[in-house]
Order: C-alpha cells, then sequence, then structure tokens
C-alpha cells in the first residue's frame, strides 16, 4: 500500500499542476480573438499601438527630441527582404525574424530614429540632440516603456535598438495560429 501512494502522489500532483497550467492558459485565451490559421495579416498598428506610438511621439516632442518612425506593420514579403539582409543579400543584418515571425507582421511593433538637428534621420544611441546629458536614444526607449512598449535594446541575444513591440500576451506561435488582441486589448461582454 505504501509503494502504491508513493507512486501515485507524485503522479496527481504533476496531473494538478496541468490542470492548473490548462486553466490558465484557458484563461489567457479569453482577452484574444481566435481567428484561425488562415487569418489575414493586419495591414496597419493595432489600434493600442497606434495610439501609444501618437503618445511617444508628443512625449519625446516635448523634451526636445525629433522621432521618426521609420517602420510599422511589414509585409511578410518585406520581412523576407529584411532577413536576408546581411545573409544573401548585401548589407548588415538587422533581423533574426523571418517572414511571419516579427510582431511586425501583425501590427504590434514599430521602428524608430532620431532626427537631427540638420533634419537627418539618425540611428546614433549616443547622440544627446536636447543637450540634458542623455543620450535621446534611451530617453525615447525609457518613454516608451513607460507607454507599455517593449524595447528590443533590453533584449540579450540580439539587441534591437530601433524596435518597440506590444505583444499583449501573445506569442509569434499563436500569431502564426490565428490568435489576435480585441481592438481594445480585452475582449467584449458578447463574446463571452
Amino acid at each position: 500500500m505504501k509503494g502504491i501512494k508513493k507512486i501515485l502522489f507524485p503522479w496527481m500532483i504533476i496531473i494538478l499542476f496541468l490542470i492548473i497550467i490548462f486553466v490558465f492558459y484557458n484563461r489567457m485565451e479569453d482577452n484574444y480573438i481566435d481567428m484561425g490559421e488562415d487569418a489575414d495579416l493586419p495591414t496597419e498598428l493595432h489600434p493600442i499601438v497606434e495610439e501609444k506610438k501618437n503618445e511617444l511621439l508628443d512625449q519625446a516632442a516635448a523634451i526636445d527630441i525629433d522621432v521618426v518612425i521609420t517602420d510599422e506593420t511589414r509585409s511578410i514579403e518585406r520581412q523576407n527582404e529584411l532577413y536576408e539582409q546581411g545573409r544573401s543579400t548585401s548589407g548588415n543584418i538587422v533581423t533574426n525574424a523571418r517572414g511571419g515571425e516579427s510582431y511586425h507582421n501583425y501590427g504590434l511593433a514599430i521602428d524608430y530614429a532620431l532626427v537631427d538637428d540638420n533634419g537627418d534621420i539618425i540611428w546614433d544611441i549616443h547622440y544627446d540632440g536636447n543637450d540634458n546629458g542623455d543620450a535621446d536614444w534611451f530617453e525615447v526607449a525609457g518613454l516608451a516603456k513607460e507607454l507599455g512598449f517593449e524595447w528590443g535594446g533590453d533584449w540579450e541575444n540580439f539587441r534591437d535598438y530601433p524596435h518597440l513591440q506590444m505583444d499583449f500576451g501573445l506569442s509569434i506561435n499563436q500569431l502564426q495560429r490565428g490568435m489576435r488582441p480585441t481592438p481594445d486589448g480585452t475582449r467584449d461582454e458578447a463574446d463571452k
């Protein structure tokens, strides 16, 4: 009898753990729409990403930093072109994401750069155009993070300094399977 308890107890804990994960996962999906694997890719930014992008531009301008958005929603073809850059085409490697593997493909990411005093777009992360002793690039990243963006400059394996994204808790795998955040980031009562 003791032998059976020693065997059953760990399995009961494992089963309980799996049930908890299953319940949590299903609750998490309540905030999203499952559009199926054949879901069309968006052609514009998610409404919340668009709103927060505009707030970022306004907040940066308020502290005398001129920011330009250099990229928003990308097609699969454009993402593949960028992936090939520095690999099979000339230029530096700018992404490790193939088409369908980037939050840009789902309208959930933007890239930014700075505009210097001459009106030129620059990617100099040390530039201090507002002369306050702090690099403008990092000031913008700080503002973006306060607005809810994840900044690619914080990534360990591939620091992507121009990149900002909001994933709404969705992985690339979930997005590829057709999961999408609702326009306001939550599910309407009528959908529940």
